[in-house]
């Protein structure tokens, strides 16, 4: 049966046995392991929006602020528009070789990338060959970024406890904004221990040589990690049938291209909420409310450590209540909401009121950021997930998410930035739409075992059709 047949308000079945110490504990290795890898993926990614602010001139020289902003926000984009060949080639090796090869190898991509940054010579020095090298850096890192997002969504997933997906792929968010705030808790750092001249100078480059060395630390981590048991009973069956061939294709995708769509149609309105009221915040306090630099990446800072508390409990609720509910409560808020935080924002005068209104954004964004990693898994059988999750995924982030920042800035070069806050909310109605018609997908299985399971429970009850949907085939 197709998840999209998952019958919405199902109720689960009885409550599954008590898992013993050892899958306890290989569970809370996979959590970490899945975690940290991802913390520092995202911490690299990030890094480079974070101080954009200080090395923007370094590479696009001219008396434009926003001009430069806008230039380091293109190359940003253009990193997004590799992630959906990331998301192909990653995604395929993650359903034909395992999760944890294509972890692996993701983070080895991304501290490459963060070295080739590091390094980069200025405008000063070799001309534009600088800003040439931070484009192959920021290509690296889409394509790394773009198998990362569906590995770690699915590994989480896949390696949580049926009753706790919710909860388990609520840490993909914990550690992307753990890793963000590792960046600006850096810059937070640096900006009290060295000047703007020196963090324009050489100061900027610190960040992306730590990132690197992150990666060596979680390279060996991810390593020691187990491969889930939906991909090994996945990879046995094929085996044993000799018919893998089309584990992780694009043909085998295409029998599921409903799915897709509705992933594709799920992100854009989160995506582009995301990376408003994250990535952009700080330059927006700066730019438009006229925040020190210092003050708006407090703000930032202090609204993302209280978000990223917010996501396991948000995780939790979707576990018991389902995800529909989630994902309806972010959409409608946004929908509506965006405007008017939006413009508050822009002449917020303090602290306090800048943190306020972030933290009511970023509430509200909790909806769909604490479960679209299990939402998206859920949609898909074994055999293709990782690549149903990483692709349609990169090409909506590569057309919306890449492109907010730059959109936000262009709206105000152009002297009309208010529109921009319509567009978030335009993005947000579509996805609001998407979730109404959509079925939940809390119940589905993920495996022939869980299956099996909900077949014995259906017919201990006398009635199979009690039995909720699979995601499996």
């Amino acid at each position: 049966m197709s998840p999209s047949a998952v019958a919405p308000g199902s109720q689960p079945g009885p409550a599954p046995a008590p898992p013993s110490v050892d899958e306890r504990k290989r569970r809370r290795l996979a959590l970490v392991g899945g975690s940290l890898g991802n913390l520092v993926e995202w911490y690299d990614w990030f890094v480079y929006a974070s101080f954009a602010i200080y090395f923007a001139d370094s590479f696009f020289p001219g008396d434009n602020p926003t001009t430069q902003l806008m230039n380091t926000a293109g190359i940003f984009a253009v990193g997004f528009l590799m992630r959906p060949v990331g998301g192909w080639i990653l995604g395929r090796a993650a359903d034909r070789h395992g999760r944890k090869s294509a972890l692996t190898l993701t983070v080895t991509m991304m501290s490459v990338a963060a070295l080739l940054i590091a390094v980069a010579p200025t405008y000063g020095q070799a001309g534009y060959f600088g800003a040439l090298v931070l484009l192959l850096a920021r290509l690296l890192q889409g394509m790394s970024i773009g198998g990362e997002y569906a590995a770690s969504a699915t590994y989480l997933t896949e390696a949580s406890a049926r009753n706790r997906r919710g909860l388990g792929s609520s840490f993909q968010y914990v550690s992307m904004t753990c890793g963000q705030l590792l960046g600006l808790g850096i810059l937070i750092t640096m900006q009290h221990t060295l000047t703007t001249a020196q963090l324009e100078s050489w100061g900027w480059r610190i960040p992306f040589v730590l990132g690197a060395l992150f990666a060596v630390v979680v390279f060996w981590l991810r390593r020691q990690l187990q491969e889930t048991d939906a991909f090994q009973e996945e990879a046995a069956s094929g085996e044993d049938a000799h018919d893998d061939s089309t584990r992780g294709t694009l043909k085998a995708l295409w029998q599921y291209r409903r799915q897709a769509g509705l992933v594709m149609a799920l992100t854009l309105g989160g995506t582009v909420a995301y990376y408003t009221y994250t990535t952009y915040l700080t330059k927006y306090l700066v730019g438009s409310a006229g925040m020190p630099k210092t003050t708006a990446t407090l703000v930032s800072f202090t609204a993302l450590t209280l978000f990223a508390v917010l996501q396991p409990f948000a995780g939790m609720l979707s576990d018991r209540i389902g995800r529909r509910p989630l994902l309806i409560t972010f959409a409608v808020g946004c929908t509506v909401g965006t405007y008017p935080i939006m413009t508050a924002l822009g002449s917020a005068s303090s602290y306090w009121s800048a943190l306020g209104l972030s933290l009511l954004a970023l509430v509200i964004i909790t909806g769909y950021t604490s479960i679209n990693a299990a939402v998206k898994a859920e949609l898909f059988p074994t055999r293709v997930r990782a690549l149903g999750v990483a692709l349609p995924y990169a090409i909506a982030n590569a057309l919306f998410g890449g492109t907010a920042e730059y959109v936000a800035l262009w709206f105000k070069n152009s002297g009309h930035e208010t529109m921009f806050f319509w567009y978030v909310s335009g993005c947000a109605l579509i996805s609001l739409v998407t979730y109404v018609l959509m079925p939940d997908t809390r119940d589905a299985a993920l495996s022939r075992a869980e299956a099996g399971a909900n077949a014995d429970r259906a017919g201990d009850r006398g009635d199979a059709a009690a039995a909720p949907a699979e995601a499996v085939r």
